[in-house]
């Protein structure tokens, strides 16, 4: 069931960004793929969750700085089994930034990322295709950074965009952001 409707939302984003197709095409194969795709135990590649967190008006992102990746990333994480990627962004989002409040804006997928993962202790460098959705925070934008991150930390979007530090897929996400108007 949550395999046609992530089909279906792959198909809606592939009318949204034509020019990613081959992303789409991608993320498509590996849902159609007899092996269960939403647990992290296919080393192959599987899905993930990620949460593209913004401020309440709209102007600023929170960014964790990734302990395991050392790099600053949305938060997400593992679907570990969960086919509603959705709620997995959501989830994540809450257990890494502590952020009362968060709620999913619409649902939509609002950015795919596929990318390599690097061997850490007995696990392989594998792939996560990464679904991401818009996760807003209300009034109260306070924060716990937890064993996950190193740190946390408010960014204006139209900076993270503007960065040529910033991870690429960050500045993409972030362009997305601005162009919504």
């Amino acid at each position: 069931m949550h395999d046609a409707a992530l089909a279906g939302a792959l198909a809606e984003y592939r009318q949204r960004w034509c020019e990613e197709s081959e992303t789409v095409d991608a993320f498509l194969a590996l849902l159609a793929d007899p092996w269960p795709p939403f647990v992290r135990e296919r080393l192959a590649g599987h899905f993930t969750g990620s949460a593209w967190v913004v401020s309440a008006d709209g102007h600023r992102t929170l960014l964790t700085h990734h302990r395991k990746l050392d790099r600053w990333l949305q938060p997400g994480g593992h679907a570990d089994g969960d086919a509603d990627l959705a709620r997995v962004a959501l989830r994540e989002a809450e257990e890494e930034t502590g952020v009362a409040g968060l709620r999913l804006e619409d649902g939509a997928i609002f950015d795919l990322d596929r990318h390599w993962i690097p061997a850490r202790g007995e696990v392989p460098g594998h792939w996560h295709y990464d679904v991401r959705y818009v996760v807003r925070a209300g009034t109260d934008e306070c924060f716990v950074v937890s064993e996950e991150s190193n740190d946390l930390a408010w960014r204006e979007v139209a900076a993270v965009a503007a960065d040529p530090s910033s991870d690429e897929s960050m500045r993409r996400m972030a362009g997305k952001w601005l162009a919504r108007g």
